[in-house]
C-alpha cells in the first residue's frame, strides 16, 4: 500500500479528519431528516443541557437527520469519529439550536433531500494557494518548467492532459500540476456515504488513476467514507485490488507532491 494511502487512512480514523476537511469541502446550511417517541424525549433533554455530543448522538439514531450536512453520513457509520471532532460536533450542534425545539421536530419528521453537488470546493481550496502557490493559467503554465499549479476548467485541463500527456480518458480533471519535473493529474471526490450515486463518483475517480498511456503521474483525490475501516466496497477495494494506486486524502496531497 502506498504511504499516500497508509497516511489517509491514518488520519481518517486516528485524528480530527472531518473538522480539518471543513476547510476543503464546507456544506451549505440547509437540510431536512426525522422521529420515534422515546428518543424524542432524550432529544430535548440532550437540546435542553446543551449536551452536544449526545444531542449529535441521538439525533443520528432517527431515520432522517434535521438538517443537510455532508458530514452526517460518516458520523452516522463511524460514531467514534464524534469523539475525536469537536469542531464537527459543535458546528453541526449549533446548527441545530439555532432551529428551535419546534422547528427541529419539523425538520426531523420531513423528507430526505438529495446531497448538494460539492466538486467545485475542491479547486477553491486549491486556488487559495495552500499547496504552496498561486496557480496559474494556461500560459503562464506553458512558458515554464518549474513546480506550478494549472487554473483551468475541467474541459480545458482535460484538453491539456490530451495534447500534452496523452490523456485519452472521457473525463474532465480537476487538477493538473507539474512537481519536480512531474507532471500531475487527477480527480476529487467527496463521498458522502455508500451507495448509488457516491459509488459512481468513486468508480470515476479510478477510471482516471488507471486510464493507460499517460505520461503523467496519475492519482485520485479522494475524501469522506471510504476510509473508515470495515467490510464495505469502497475500503476493501482501496485495501485491496487498488492498493497500489496513488489514492489519497487532499489533507495529504501537498506532502505527496513535494516528494515525487
Amino acid at each position: 500500500m502506498y504511504r499516500s494511502l497508509q497516511q489517509s487512512i491514518e488520519y481518517a480514523n486516528q485524528r480530527s479528519y472531518l473538522d480539518d476537511l471543513f476547510k476543503i469541502y464546507p456544506t451549505i446550511p440547509e437540510g431536512l431528516r426525522e422521529i420515534d417517541g422515546k428518543l424524542w424525549i432524550k432529544v430535548e433533554e440532550s437540546f435542553d443541557k446543551k449536551d452536544n455530543v449526545n444531542l449529535i448522538r441521538n439525533l443520528l439514531k432517527l431515520k432522517l437527520f434535521p438538517i443537510k450536512d455532508s458530514y452526517i453520513a460518516y458520523l452516522r457509520r463511524n460514531p467514534s469519529a464524534i469523539e475525536r471532532n469537536p469542531n464537527t460536533v459543535n458546528r453541526i450542534a449549533g446548527r441545530i439550536y439555532e432551529l428551535g425545539i419546534d422547528k427541529l421536530y419539523q425538520r426531523c419528521s420531513e423528507p430526505k433531500e438529495t446531497n448538494r453537488q460539492i466538486g467545485p470546493m475542491f479547486k477553491s481550496w486549491i486556488n487559495s494557494g495552500v499547496l504552496g502557490m498561486n496557480p496559474v493559467p494556461m500560459d503562464e503554465f506553458l512558458a515554464s518548467d518549474a513546480n506550478a499549479v494549472l487554473r483551468a476548467s475541467d474541459d480545458k485541463m482535460k484538453a491539456f492532459a490530451a495534447q500534452y500527456l496523452n490523456y485519452r480518458h472521457n473525463k474532465g480533471l480537476d487538477f493538473v500540476a507539474r512537481f519536480n519535473g512531474k507532471y500531475v493529474i487527477g480527480e476529487a471526490k467527496f463521498l458522502s456515504d455508500f451507495g448509488g450515486h457516491q459509488n459512481a463518483q468513486f468508480n470515476d475517480a479510478i477510471g482516471t488513476v488507471t486510464a493507460e498511456g499517460v505520461d503523467a503521474v496519475k492519482i485520485a483525490i479522494l475524501d469522506g467514507v471510504l476510509y473508515i475501516r470495515g467490510n464495505n466496497k469502497m475500503y476493501t477495494a482501496i485495501t485491496g485490488k487498488y492498493r497500489d494506486l496513488n489514492i489519497m486524502s487532499a489533507l495529504v496531497l501537498r506532502e505527496f507532491l513535494y516528494q515525487l
